[in-house]
């Protein structure tokens, strides 16, 4: 079982390694991460984001980041959870601790998901190559995050710095995301 879980690690680490470096568009692989969906109402909020490291943003399409870790927005009573390079065993556990009394739903998604990250000064230009989103600094500053679209997977798009994405995909999407973003940079070579 334990080589399925490396080799699952590197999901895109063989198209990463090939990709060629584009400067106004650079693609990387970012390292393996805990990663939760959490659903609960009022009562569970403010503990779950205690309990994370990070308080869960209230404000729709905005994620909160704190050592690392981020707490982005996803509907009213949901959030994706991000811990880069931590076990999900405790987190698990400590979120549940504090939430134990109040309704919520805390489901480990860890091995679902691989996250890219796209960066420079053409990043927005080749997303939107493929998504739908006003990727402008004015309509999606850094500091927001939204559940959307590119090409045809769907993806959890946070602009980290204005000129830095990072793009949350189902595993099985991850080649095909890849590579679309890849076809987008081709322009900026």
């Amino acid at each position: 079982m334990v080589e399925i879980a490396e080799g699952r690690a590197d999901a895109l680490a063989g198209l990463a390694a090939s990709s060629r470096r584009v400067a106004a568009a650079d693609m990387t692989s970012l390292p393996a991460a805990a990663r939760f969906v959490f659903r609960g109402r009022e009562g569970a909020i403010e503990p779950a984001g205690r309990a994370f490291g990070v308080g869960l943003p209230r404000a729709a399409c905005r994620f909160a980041e704190a050592d690392g870790r981020l707490a982005a927005w996803l509907g009213p009573d949901e959030w994706l959870l991000v811990a880069p390079g931590a076990d999900a065993g405790p987190i698990a556990a400590a979120i549940e601790a504090e939430t134990a009394a109040v309704p919520h739903s805390l489901v480990d998604v860890g091995q679902r998901q691989v996250a890219i990250e796209v960066s420079g000064p053409a990043a927005a230009t080749v997303i939107n190559a493929g998504c739908p989103l006003d990727l402008s600094p004015e309509a999606f500053p850094a500091g927001m995050a939204a559940r959307t679209v590119l090409a045809k997977a769907e993806i959890v798009l946070f602009r980290t710095a204005p000129e830095t994405f990072r793009i949350e995909v189902w595993r099985s999407f991850a080649a095909y995301v890849w590579q679309s973003l890849d076809e987008a940079r081709r322009e900026f070579v």
